[in-house]
């Protein structure tokens, strides 16, 4: 597939803690794919859900290997967008900051406060600089369809929430009790390791990235509620992944049908500063998947 490949599989999955296969996904092949970056975390699986074509990938590796801190997200961004994928939901596992927001509800943060500080975050640099806006870090587009896909799951018990900000840490330790004080008086609403690094390569690569996050723990910063741990993670990822899976097979059918605009397809339109001949060859080769449409494609 060539990078404006749009068709069929633009739909993808991201499974994160918990989450390391799609119910129901009828298998038809998986792909290994070499990046510019090297290789993604997993195989990438294809295949159909209800009849609807998605991607899968788990985040840590099926086997659950990878550290936040050591997840390939450059080359897992990179795959899903050689594959032609334009939506992507990333699911994971938080801890809640805020007393409404409670153990194994579902929040799409339509916020981020990045508090990582080992991430390779960006394909840009080594002679080619572009800045994409990032007010809006999750695709509204997506996530109000991702929340409302929820919420019609979620009709008893836990709440889904259509907003909030998600702290993300470097990990992979927990947060001290001083740092979820803080976090909380940040307006912080959920906190966890992965999601924002995704949501800004997801952007310079114009994939519109919606968050489905899904509450395990209240951090440590509750005094009715032990801290973190996890065993208290396990227990409540088990009953949040049946949750999630629900909530995809309501959500990616029906967004599979309508594709709709979303203002993270033209993302690089008026990013790039650099101009193509001044850009060395191997970084213009490393990123034609993403800049062919305002550059041309890469010749050498």
């Amino acid at each position: 597939m060539t990078a404006d490949t749009c068709g069929e599989l633009s739909v993808a999955v991201i499974g994160g803690s918990g989450v390391y296969a799609m119910e129901g996904l009828e298998r038809i092949r998986e792909h290994r794919i070499e990046t510019p970056f090297g290789p993604p975390s997993d195989l990438l699986v294809e295949g159909r859900l209800n009849g609807t074509p998605v991607v899968f990938m788990a985040r840590h590796g099926r086997h659950h290997h990878l550290l936040p801190t050591e997840v390939p997200y450059r080359a897992n961004i990179w795959a899903l967008r050689y594959l032609g994928v334009r939506y992507l939901v990333g699911c994971c596992a938080v801890g809640s900051l805020q007393e409404s927001i409670g153990v194994q509800d579902a929040v799409v943060p339509d916020q981020f406060i990045d508090r990582t500080v080992n991430r390779q975050a960006s394909f840009f640099g080594e002679g080619c600089v572009a800045h994409v806006a990032f007010a809006d870090p999750c695709c509204p587009v997506l996530s109000q369809r991702l929340h409302q896909a929820a919420a019609q799951t979620m009709t008893s018990g836990p709440i889904a929430h259509g907003r909030g900000t998600y702290v993300c840490i470097e990990g992979p330790a927990f947060s001290t009790r001083a740092e979820s004080e803080l976090y909380r008086r940040w307006q912080g609403d959920v906190i966890g390791m992965t999601s924002l690094t995704e949501a800004k390569l997801a952007r310079e690569a114009e994939i519109a990235y919606a968050c489905l996050a899904m509450v395990t723990d209240y951090d440590c910063w509750h005094e009715g509620h032990a801290s973190v741990s996890v065993e208290m993670v396990m227990a409540n990822l088990r009953a949040n992944a049946a949750t999630t899976q629900a909530i995809l097979r309501t959500c990616l059918p029906a967004l599979a049908a309508e594709q709709p605009e979303s203002p993270a397809h033209n993302a690089l339109a008026t990013a790039l500063l650099t101009a193509p001949d001044q850009a060395p060859g191997p970084t213009r080769q490393r990123l034609d998947l993403f800049t062919r449409p305002y550059w041309g494609p890469y010749q050498s």
